[in-house]
């Protein structure tokens, strides 16, 4: 079944992913298997099934009943999202339990489908995927923190390394050290000190994984008041973030700000999360913390995909979906694409990599707010854009890509856009985000939003100087007052002489 509504992709086919792990078991709906993929429902219970296995060797009684009652539950909600294919995987918990193959066994009768019980090298190859999926050439150690294990992988750009497991998820490390802060920090100190793949990780990036690890990334949020709550690329300073993370390992957390932020069920399991992350950074100085959204479930999605489709830019792919979605023309948004790199090269601009990759989601973004009252389409957009589910991006490369659209909107030389927000991107990117919305304010008011003008303009270079936007006699008509005051805002902006011109007959 396929929902009448314009707000889905109609090509797409769901499938739903259920992740059983020790401390918690989650459902994920996708709307399907795509670059980047759109979550349609997402549920979880904090099942806590690995608790007490050190000593017992055997799931939680009361958690596998509970557990089971929930599965029937996840079963029936893809059932009513009309997903097409259920996929199943199980970790350290269910791996290691003596009881673990009759939980598994029954799991399956209740959700009608094979249980893939992942290795520990395969849940370290999985999430190591999803890492390489949601960064733009990821270069680090992925490190994957569960309620039972812990897994370490290299990752470099699609090159995945042979990973190793440890035995210090939050559940398994607070049974072992017995609820002491201080032996929970030698047990990590031990463990981690044999893990010699860490000694790859001078220098570069640590990618931070699991549920645990992301809520000590929202506590730190929350206590430097950090102006955008997006998790996703989330970056944590070496140095700045000691004496936080050495506060939370020592158990210190009820009176940090921001701890209201963090659910009860979670805090319990932060100082270890901090206790074993604190080890990683003595091991492996790594140049900083970033924080991956996704894990082992978007890197078994991710698996799933072909290998033309692997290789696409997720940053793009999702830009483009949203201007399928909300823009007035996407074929007005690729040329815009192509218009404006023509721009940028006749003001002898030359873009990197990055920037020409933030360019292209600028433009298929662009029009995204057109629905909304004119006074709130630049700050609708910039809302939607800055908080968007987007991998591939970090967080000054998100501003970037939301302040294009909200200049556009509400004028390029309003400084009153999002002040908070611009203090995290770099003075290049400002001046950029002006430059580029200016361009856009010219060119929509010759197009009115629908294609088939950009690829008819041209730049021409004058003996005065003077850079000409050249008009074929055809469209002449669309030149006008406005215009002219738009082409003046662009060469303010571009430190250029720019006119407009007829071309001759």
């Amino acid at each position: 079944m396929i929902s009448e509504s314009q707000g889905r992709l109609q090509d797409r086919r769901p499938l739903s992913i259920i992740d059983i792990g020790s401390n918690s078991i989650r459902l994920v709906i996708y709307e399907g298997v795509a670059r980047s993929p759109t979550v349609l429902f997402n549920e979880k219970m904090l099942a806590g099934l690995g608790r007490g296995i050190v000593s017992t060797r055997r799931l939680d009684p009361e958690a596998v009943t509970r557990s089971i009652g929930e599965l029937r539950r996840f079963r029936a909600l893809s059932d009513q999202a009309g997903a097409e294919r259920l996929h199943v995987i199980a970790t350290a918990a269910a791996r290691e339990a003596e009881n673990g193959p009759d939980f598994i066994a029954r799991a399956e009768g209740v959700l009608g489908t094979e249980i893939r019980v992942l290795s520990g090298r395969e849940e370290a190859y999985y999430s190591a995927l999803g890492v390489a999926s949601a960064f733009h050439s990821a270069n680090g150690i992925a490190g994957d923190l569960g309620g039972g294990s812990l897994e370490l992988v290299d990752v470099d750009g699609d090159r995945i390394g042979e990973g190793i497991t440890l035995p210090l998820g939050g559940l398994r490390l607070q049974d072992m050290a017995g609820g002491s802060a201080p032996a929970a920090q030698r047990i990590a100190r031990e463990e981690i000190g044999r893990a010699k793949l860490l000694k790859g990780g001078r220098g570069r990036k640590f990618y931070a994984v699991g549920g645990t690890w992301r809520n000590l990334a929202r506590l730190h949020m929350n206590t430097t008041a950090y102006p955008l709550s997006v998790m996703h690329h989330y970056e944590m300073d070496i140095e700045q973030s000691s004496p936080f993370l050495n506060q939370v390992a020592r158990g210190d957390i009820e009176k940090i700000k921001g701890i209201e932020g963090v659910s009860k069920a979670r805090r319990a399991l932060l100082p270890y999360g901090a206790a074993v992350l604190k080890e990683i950074i003595a091991a492996a100085r790594p140049s900083m913390i970033v924080v991956s959204a996704l894990g082992v479930r978007e890197g078994f999605l991710f698996s799933l995909l072909p290998p033309e489709e692997r290789r696409r830019d997720p940053l793009i792919s999702a830009s483009e979906e949203l201007a399928l979605l909300r823009a007035r023309s996407v074929a007005h948004a690729r040329e815009l694409v192509e218009w404006t790199a023509g721009s940028l090269a006749a003001l002898d601009i030359v873009e990197t990599e990055q920037e020409t990759r933030l360019r292209h989601a600028a433009c298929l973004l662009a029009d995204i707010g057109w629905r909304a009252h004119p006074e709130y389409r630049g700050t609708q957009s910039l809302n939607i854009i800055a908080h968007a589910s987007f991998i591939g991006v970090d967080h000054p490369g998100r501003l970037f890509l939301a302040l294009v659209n909200a200049y556009r909107n509400d004028g390029v030389f309003n400084d009153m856009i999002a002040a908070e927000l611009k203090s995290l991107a770099p003075p290049l990117y400002l001046e950029r985000a002006r430059l580029l919305a200016a361009m856009m304010r010219v060119v929509y008011l010759l197009t009115a939003a629908m294609p088939g003008v950009m690829p008819q303009l041209e730049w021409a270079k004058r003996e005065s100087g003077a850079l000409s936007l050249v008009i074929p006699p055809s469209l002449a008509g669309l030149h006008g007052e406005r215009l002219d005051g738009r082409l003046a805002q662009l060469a303010r902006i571009a430190g250029r002489k720019l006119e407009f011109s007829v071309a001759d007959s």
